[in-house]
């Protein structure tokens, strides 16, 4: 009851949004709540934050299940911080059914990296979206970026064929693969060849690193990116810590090249990632607004309990929500 309470109730008043931008982690962590949650306060607060945003590097971290992003994720990490970095990371998860929570524990690996106050964790569960992302993770990027984290580090649910969604919140992708695993074939049924900045062949000590890459190149040189990039590919033991630097140097080597090329093709990429995320919110607010309409629940209740009997099919049902005539 207090938890309700609390995410009801809390509105960001200049005290809240001074200890934000000072980066309390306390502070930080009720932010990213009221957005997730989308309390009373949760559109003033991120107005109050857009403004404070676009200083922090953005990484997302994505590929298919088992590839080792968790643990790339901490040594990733660990590195930064040791470069005197303060850290934020994101780690989506897939939802519980029942409590729509995060369900995942490997979080657990980065405990000890957590307890360090120049980094902040805070997983996140998908809510339903398919796309690898909470709805609400653009905002938590946001949020640390405000708070000032130099790097903020999202790692996806990793579910493989939805895994583009990460362009929409990162100013590099990172693609994990794993030698051995089909990934090739999965990095083209996913289209991970488009949104890929930096390729790392995770778990270098199995057998078939050097097909996996040869592949990989062969995949690559077939691609075509309107910037002119061409993608590296960095092996990497992440539980070893081998090849972490090499992977920061090649995040560092597109991020300068991406913000020294302006050309057509990247501004069209940030103004449909904008246009992207207006449109996210606008269904969200009319989604809200709809089923906040006096005897819309009860309607939408018995529709649904007509179109489970086959009464009516859920296009006319959605209609007659609509009042469409």
């Amino acid at each position: 009851m207090a938890v309700r309470t609390f995410r009801s109730s809390l509105m960001p008043d200049a005290e809240f949004l001074e200890k934000l931008f000072a980066g309390d982690p306390r502070t930080v962590a009720r932010s990213i709540t009221l957005a997730e949650n989308g309390g009373n306060g949760a559109a003033e607060l991120m107005k109050a934050v857009f403004p404070k945003t676009g200083k922090a590097m953005v990484i997302g971290i994505t590929g298919a299940p088992g590839a080792g992003k968790s643990s790339l994720v901490d040594k990733l990490a660990e590195f930064y911080k040791n470069a005197g970095e303060r850290v934020g990371i994101v780690c989506i998860d897939p939802s519980s059914p029942f409590s729509g929570g995060a369900i995942l524990g490997d979080r657990i690996r980065m405990s000890t990296l957590g307890l360090d106050k120049n980094v902040f964790i805070r997983s996140m569960a998908t809510r339903g979206n398919l796309g690898g992302l909470s709805r609400a993770t653009v905002d938590a990027v946001a949020i640390l970026d405000a708070a000032g984290f130099d790097k903020v580090i999202v790692e996806t649910v990793g579910v493989g064929q939805d895994e583009v969604e990460i362009v929409k919140t990162a100013d590099v992708s990172v693609v994990v693969l794993v030698p051995g695993m089909g990934d090739d074939i999965q990095a083209i049924k996913a289209g991970i060849m488009e949104i890929g900045d930096v390729f790392v062949i995770n778990k270098a000590d199995r057998e078939g690193v050097m097909r996996t890459q040869k592949e990989l190149e062969a995949l690559l040189n077939l691609a075509h990116r309107p910037d002119m990039w061409n993608p590296p590919i960095v092996p990497t033991i992440a539980t070893e810590n081998k090849g972490i630097d090499e992977l920061a140097a090649a995040i560092e080597k597109y991020v300068g090249f991406s913000s020294r090329a302006f050309s057509e093709g990247i501004s069209e990429r940030k103004e449909s990632i904008a246009r992207w995320r207006l449109l996210e919110l606008l269904r969200e607010r009319l989604l809200s607004d709809l089923l906040r309409s006096d005897g819309i629940e009860a309607k939408l209740d018995k529709l649904a309990a007509a179109s489970a009997q086959k009464q009516i099919d859920p296009y006319s049902a959605v209609e007659e929500l609509l009042g469409v005539k």
